[in-house]
């Protein structure tokens, strides 16, 4: 079937993401504690990912956002996959999503998640954005994934979400591959008080995504609530805005456990949308009983 262009869908109104995929997959008694996290389970139970993608889409989501979040050729590497392997892998990520999606929601889309440098070193920089890489080796960095992802855009995923970007050198950096590649995309960062994690303004990030016309959405994720509804305006300024909290629980890098209570609650969704939100959900953390509260208050 020929589905709605999700910048024409979300133009109209605000259309709502899944939440937290490897949440949902630790509830389903799957141990993500490698370095590979929710990544592993592409090559050794990816039935449990396309059952997970099933349960978010029942659960009132419209979104799926893949299982490649983690998917590198360095981290996969390391595990002694080679380069071939890696390939199948991600592509095998939208296969899932699609598959999901075609099944219980064929009007809806699929979003391949293209992760920050960070995720790969799985040491929690991500929320640091301390990085030894410099913008033209984070580009050198992201290019092959990206391009096997991209590939994808228009057959089984829909675009691209670049999701948890902490730092204005990495966002230079994937602005630069996107620019001219048509292939549309969502730009999120992960934010603390107003700032990158780097510490540097996100409403430059934002401005510097206006000038690439396959940005679709810029915005946030992965941050508190609190601190994800603070950086809507910002996005928003810039265009059709994207954010997807976590629980505002702490995660801990050393133990790569979820400390503290969550703080997500749907009826948030009112306030992010009056401040220009489009795409909203939720990310670690956040469940399916929430993606269908959420819903349900966006139908209220």
């Amino acid at each position: 079937m020929t589905r709605t262009d999700l910048r024409t869908a979300i133009a109209e109104r605000p259309v709502v993401l899944d939440g937290g995929l490897a949440t949902l997959l630790e509830e389903h008694g799957h141990d993500l504690s490698s370095d590979l996290w929710s990544a592993r389970l592409l090559r050794d139970d990816p039935a449990a990912i396309e059952r997970a993608h099933r349960e978010f889409f029942r659960a009132g989501a419209e979104v799926a956002t893949t299982a490649s979040y983690q998917v590198s050729f360095e981290g996969f590497g390391a595990e002694g996959a080679d380069r071939d392997e890696v390939e199948r892998l991600l592509r095998r990520s939208v296969e899932l999503a699609a598959a999901a999606r075609d099944a219980v929601a064929p009007d809806g889309w699929v979003a391949a998640s293209v992760g920050p440098y960070g995720a790969v070193l799985a040491d929690g920089s991500e929320y640091r954005g301390d990085y030894d890489l410099d913008v033209a080796g984070l580009r050198a960095f992201h290019r092959p994934r990206l391009d096997v992802l991209a590939s994808t855009v228009g057959d089984h995923a829909d675009l691209l979400a670049i999701e948890t970007i902490p730092c204005l050198a990495e966002v230079e950096a994937v602005l630069a591959e996107l620019d001219g590649s048509g292939v549309p995309a969502w730009l999120s960062l992960s934010t603390a008080d107003g700032l990158t994690r780097a510490g540097e303004p996100i409403g430059e990030a934002f401005a510097m995504a206006a000038g690439v016309t396959e940005v679709v959405a810029v915005g946030v994720n992965c941050s508190s609530p609190a601190d994800a509804g603070a950086a809507v305006p910002f996005a928003g300024a810039h265009g059709p805005a994207v954010v997807y909290p976590n629980s505002g629980q702490g995660w801990n890098a050393a133990t790569r456990s979820w400390e503290g209570r969550s703080a997500f609650d749907p009826a948030d969704v009112a306030a992010w949308v009056a401040a220009g939100a489009r795409l909203v959900g939720g990310c670690c953390r956040v469940g399916t009983a929430d993606i269908t509260a959420l819903r349900a208050t966006l139908a209220r």
